[in-house]
Formats: C-alpha cells, structure tokens, sequence
C-alpha cells in the first residue's frame, strides 16, 4: 500500500535529491510539493522543484507556492551554501510546467481535510512556516496528519548556520515551536545523523555512472555544495540532509533514534532557533519526537543509488 506524502521544500540541491528519491519509490504517492522560501526566496525555490519535477519525467505533480517570509522574522537565505539560483550545478532549463493554482498553506489544509484521517504524512525539508500556518489557521487539520518526517535542528552536533542553531529551524523558530507543540507523531533527521551521511568521491562517481539525465545531475549538485561543506568541517563529503527524510518513510530500519522531549528557542539571540533536545531525559519533559541519531550510511546511499537508477 503505498504512503501519501506532501514535501514542503525550499530546494536546494539535498531538497531536489529528495524529491527525486520519492518519486522514484513506489511506496510513496506524492499528493504535492508545496514550497516555501529558505535556502533560496520564493520564486527560486518553486521554479526549482518544478524543475526538479520535470527532469523526473513527473510533471503531473502539483506544485505550489507558499509562504516568502517567515511567519514574524525577516528572511534568511543560504545562498552562501547552494548557489544563487538554489540549484547551481547542472544548469536546468526553466520549468515550463505552471505553479498548480492557490497558496501551499491552503492545499496543505484542502488535503488533509479531503484525505481520511490519519492517512497523510507531512515531509518538511526548509523552514516550517507553511506547515506551522496551515496548522494556526486550521487547528482541525492537525489530529488528521499521520506524522510529521521533518529535516531540521541538531543535538551533538549543535548548529551549521549559527554556533547553536541549524539553518531549516533558525529561519522560522516561531514556526518550528508551533509545530513541535502541536501532538502530532514526530520525527526528526538532525545534523547529527544527516553529517552520517556523507556524499564520498565513491558514492558521487556511483551517481554519475548511472544511465540517463538522473544520476549525472544528482552527481553535478553534490560537487557544487560538497566544497562548502569540505570546508568548512573538514570531511570526507557533503551531508545529504534532506534524502535520509524520505529514506526513513521506505527503509526506517536503516536508522535509530530515541523518542524525547524537543523545544525550540525563541527569546535568546544567542541560541535562537535552537533545538533543545533532551537526548539524555533529563528534564521530567514528556517526550515529543523521535530524534534520529544514527544511520547505516552504506544502507542509504544503495538505496539512494539504486532508487535513482529507476528514473
């Protein structure tokens, strides 16, 4: 039986594996794509996923524009990371497939209210402020989604965009605590597991070998991003964050985790937008989450590999 998923992203070349990587899965009905600024600001990030979707061959995916600014901060983006277009790399044609019409906010609320209950789950893999508004506006629509697999925030390895916070949580942290507060079945790939999966020479060179336009793009986009994070931690490879969301839905033994209790500063300028993770249950909090923490990398990247062969 195949699991009805919407992916709201901001892409961003992990973002465009990822959804390569659900539509490359039979186990996953995308009902949509619906996008929000972050990486990139909006219209970068809408025009990147319907590209994404074309190079796919799947232009009958609904895509949808959302939120241009976090739900009461200005924008921060990540060109630094990904490119001025979002997607540098490959150099894709613009997308000629349109926008699906209305706002991501309420196709998010418009699909969980026509799907059955519990029947939804939620991929979040940018900042939250579609997911976080959709639920303000709509409280009723939040008992009816079956999980929230998110991307974002940290433990061990802290933060990637300041000294305490990850990039996905500190563009929106209002958005990420309504969220988090809002009882729906969590989980969370942090740094700390995605900084596991590493896009090594071997694996790029397995991607770049595979048949068709896929595989060598996929290979063009983890070239261009792995020299910042080379850089800046000095590692073997880029981190291939946003994928182990969507690698979780069709293989969740590749990866371990504990379920606890998450909250997300707002009020401090030195740790805005941090996860406080109480990893070790310390705090007498009621856990909220299952934060990931381990992942067998070997395990992801065949079938990351053998998934995008099949597109």
């Amino acid at each position: 039986m195949e699991r009805k998923i919407i992916i709201d992203t901001d892409p961003g070349q992990d973002d465009a594996v990822a959804i390569l990587l659900a539509l490359a899965s039979p186990e996953l009905e995308v009902l949509g794509i619906t996008c929000v600024a972050g990486n990139v600001p909006l219209a970068l990030t809408h025009a990147n996923a319907r590209r994404v979707c074309e190079l796919a061959g799947r232009s009958d995916i609904p895509v949808y524009a959302g939120c241009d600014a976090p739900m009461s901060r200005k924008l921060v983006t990540a060109e630094h990371v990904h490119g001025k277009t979002g997607l540098d790399g490959v150099d894709l044609p613009a997308p000629t497939m349109p926008l699906a019409d209305g706002h991501a906010v309420d196709a998010l609320i418009d699909t969980l209210r026509r799907e059955p209950a519990g029947t939804v789950t939620l991929v979040p893999i940018g900042p939250l402020t579609n997911i976080a508004t959709a639920m303000d506006r709509a409280p009723d629509i939040i008992p009816r989604i079956q999980q929230i697999v998110l991307m974002g925030g940290a433990y061990f390895e802290v933060g990637n965009i300041t000294p305490t916070a990850e990039f996905n949580i500190y563009v929106d942290p209002e958005a990420a605590k309504i969220v988090f507060a809002s009882g729906v079945d969590i989980v969370v790939m942090p740094l700390d597991v995605t900084h596991k999966a590493l896009v090594t020479a071997p694996r790029v060179a397995a991607f770049r070998a595979l048949p068709g336009t896929i595989g060598p793009a996929v290979a063009s986009w983890t070239d261009f991003f792995e020299r910042f994070d080379k850089e800046k931690y000095g590692s073997a490879g880029a981190p291939l964050h946003d994928p182990c969301t969507i690698a979780y839905l069709i293989r969740p033994d590749l990866f371990t985790g504990r379920h606890i209790n998450v909250e997300i500063e707002t009020g401090s300028d030195l740790t805005l937008g941090m996860t406080v993770a109480d990893w070790w249950r310390v705090s007498g909090r009621v856990p909220n989450a299952l934060f990931i923490g381990d992942v067998d990398a070997d395990g992801f990247f065949t079938l990351l590999t053998d998934r995008l062969a099949q597109l």
